[in-house]
């Protein structure tokens, strides 16, 4: 009998080692995280309609505007009090109120807005704040354990758990031709609220700015959209420095390669992006990229969809130098493309 307990308490113990090293720990990253995420709350004004009838004139229509509250979250990204969130919170914004994790209320100034990212930066009057630290969204891992941070339906400093579920997803929700959508996907739980919150990895570091659901409902369904931590780092060092976004391009037309496109243009495989036009005078042409050239990858980082590479040309400026692997039918070779 005692062997017998001896042996069960070795099973029990080695099943809780292996349980131990292989279930993640969300302690640490929430700890780390929720000082750095902020409720927002925005006073708009609302247009409201109202219908009388008049005996002598029939219908007659009013306006009266009033005061409506709306919410969201935020991401303290510097010590002294600058803040971004998404661009739709904040954009009819009379005034902007902002609540730290520890319940301080600030006013909050806004700075400036991307609407072609749905970025917006804020400033509070306040230094010491726990600033989030970003993570290279670009070594993010489909499958890899991910935490939204963030505040909805009001509930303040919500944390909820799931995993990349994938990347350089375009929903077309922004509906502007010069917009920019190559979100994280994830199954954490995010609801209305939850917009311009974080999105971090069990390290406590922001990966991506919560931004978007999809659902018949416009409640959480199981899929949810956050903003590459590198796109917002690049958008909120414009938006800090010049009041806009400073664009870069390379100068083509692309399109994404399947099937049809790869026996079309008589293509090895699906992988890369075609290149359907070249822009005149643009870095394209200028470096020697030609019509129906593939981009495969951009600084050694592979490129396989439109998404892709639109997120990766905004992490850098006009003027900065980007290497380019090309396939040009069946050869490959480097190319240097100073962005304009």
């Amino acid at each position: 009998m005692k062997k017998l307990y001896i042996i069960t308490f070795l099973i029990l113990f080695v099943f809780y080692e292996i349980n131990s090293q292989v279930l993640p720990n969300f302690v640490q990253a929430s700890e780390k995280s929720l000082s750095s995420v902020v409720h927002i709350e925005s006073v708009e004004i609302k247009e409201n309609l109202y219908r009388y009838y008049d005996p002598f004139f029939g219908n007659l229509y009013f306006n009266d505007p009033r005061e409506q509250m709306s919410s969201g979250s935020g991401v303290i990204v510097s010590n002294d009090g600058y803040i971004v969130t998404n661009f739709h919170v904040v954009s009819d914004s009379k005034q902007i109120f902002v609540t730290l994790n520890n319940k301080d209320k600030y006013e909050a100034e806004y700075i400036a807005g991307d609407e072609n990212t749905d970025i917006a930066l804020l400033k509070i009057n306040s230094n010491n704040l726990d600033a989030i630290e970003f993570y290279n969204s670009d070594k993010v891992k489909v499958g890899e354990w991910v935490l939204a941070v963030g505040n909805p339906y009001n509930l303040n400093s919500t944390v909820t758990a799931g995993i990349v579920s994938a990347k350089s997803r375009n929903i077309n929700i922004l509906h502007n031709p010069r917009a920019v959508e190559s979100f994280i996907q994830t199954d954490a739980v995010i609801n209305p609220g939850n917009s311009g919150g974080a999105l971090v990895n069990l390290e406590g570091e922001l990966i991506g700015l919560n931004t978007a659901i999809q659902s018949n409902t416009g409640s959480y369904t199981g899929y949810g959209f956050s903003i590459p931590s590198n796109l917002v780092y690049n958008v909120v060092e414009d938006l800090k420095e010049f009041g806009y976004v400073r664009r870069a391009f390379i100068g083509v037309q692309v399109q994404d390669i399947n099937n049809f496109i790869s026996e079309k243009y008589d293509l090895d495989n699906n992988k890369g992006v075609l290149i359907s036009k070249v822009i005149e005078n643009g870095s394209a042409i200028e470096s020697g990229i030609k019509d129906l050239d593939v981009i495969l990858a951009i600084n050694n980082i592979n490129i396989n969809s439109v998404s892709e590479l639109q997120e990766k040309i905004c992490q850098f400026d006009p003027g900065d130098t980007i290497q380019c692997l090309i396939k040009r039918k069946l050869k490959k070779f480097t190319i240097n493309i100073k962005l304009k």
